[in-house]
C-alpha cells in the first residue's frame, strides 16, 4: 500500500467515503492483498505497547483507523479480469442499492468537500448513475473512458456515449471519466452480459454504455484535484503537495525543497 505523507492511499479512499456517510466498505482484493485487511483490523498488541508507553497522541490515531460505526467487507477476485469484473463481485454485498465505486489509485483532493460526498448530493437530486470527469490533454484520450455529454436545460452534462480507452482522433470529446463513480444496481445485469475485452477483461466502461438505453447517466465535473497515483510523476506531485500541507511538516518540507531544488 503506497503511502502519502503518512497515510496509504487506501486510508485517504476511506475517509472520503466516510466523511460521505457511508459506513459500509467492500473491498475486493486479490491475492497477496492481506494487507489491506490488516490495515482496518484492530491492531491490540501495538495498541497496549503505545497506551504503556504513555504515547496517547499516536494512540488515537490507531484507534481512529476505522470509526466504529464503518464496517469493512473484505472480497476476493480469483482473477485479475478487469474492473467492471472486481465491482461484479460486490453485486451478493451491494443487492438492490446504489453505491460508489472509489479507486484509491486515484487521490482526489476536493474542494470544502469530498468528491464521493458531492455527487451523493447529486444523486439526492437526479436519482441516477454519475461519473466523475475532467478534462485532459487530447493525446492522453487514450488512458481513460471518454465521454460524449450533452448539457440540459438545467445545465447538468448526460452522457450521451461512453468508449474504453480512444485514440484522441477517434475520441468523441477530451472528458475522461476517472475514479469516482456512483452507479444504481442496474449496472450489474449489464455487467453479467457485457462480452470481456482486450485481454480477456470486463470493461466497466461497457457496462455503462449497455446502461445508457435503459436510464439518464451524468457527468459530473467535480470541484478539487486529482492527482494519477498509478504514475510516477502523480505519486511525487501528491506527496509533495500534501506533504507542504501536512501541519507538522509543511514548513520544514518547504525549506528542504528550497535547498535541495535549484
Amino acid at each position: 500500500m503506497l503511502p502519502i505523507v503518512d497515510k496509504p492511499l487506501i486510508q485517504y479512499a476511506a475517509e472520503e467515503a466516510e466523511d460521505a456517510g457511508i459506513d459500509q466498505l467492500v473491498f475486493i482484493t486479490g491475492r497477496n492483498k492481506r494487507s489491506i485487511e490488516d490495515h482496518f483490523d484492530v491492531a491490540y498488541e501495538l495498541e497496549t505497547a503505545l497506551e504503556r508507553a504513555g504515547k496517547q497522541r499516536l494512540l488515537k490515531t490507531v484507534r481512529t483507523i476505522l470509526p466504529p460505526k464503518v464496517n469493512c467487507i473484505y472480497l476476493r477476485q480469483a482473477e485479475p479480469l478487469g474492473l467492471g469484473h472486481a465491482v461484479l463481485c460486490a453485486q451478493p454485498v451491494v443487492g438492490e442499492e446504489p453505491f460508489v465505486v472509489l479507486l484509491a489509485d486515484d487521490l482526489i483532493r476536493g474542494d470544502c468537500q469530498g468528491v464521493v460526498e458531492q455527487m451523493m448530493e447529486m444523486y439526492g437530486r437526479y436519482g441516477c448513475s454519475i461519473l466523475s470527469i475532467m478534462e485532459v490533454p487530447e493525446d492522453e484520450t487514450g488512458r481513460y473512458g471518454i465521454v460524449e455529454t450533452r448539457s440540459g436545460p438545467d445545465g447538468v452534462l448526460r452522457v450521451v456515449s461512453i468508449v474504453e480507452k480512444p485514440a484522441s482522433a477517434e475520441a468523441p470529446s477530451n472528458l475522461a471519466v476517472v475514479g469516482r463513480y456512483l452507479l444504481t444496481p442496474g449496472i450489474f445485469d449489464h455487467l453479467r452480459q457485457v462480452r470481456p475485452g482486450t485481454g480477456g477483461e470486463i470493461q466497466l466502461t461497457d457496462a455503462i454504455a449497455a446502461l445508457l438505453a435503459e436510464e439518464s447517466v451524468i457527468a459530473y465535473p467535480f470541484r478539487g484535484k486529482r492527482y494519477d497515483c498509478g504514475n510516477k510523476l502523480g505519486y511525487l506531485e501528491a506527496t509533495v503537495e500534501y506533504g507542504l500541507a501536512h501541519p507538522e511538516l509543511g514548513t520544514s518540507f518547504a525549506d528542504y525543497l528550497r535547498r535541495t531544488v535549484r
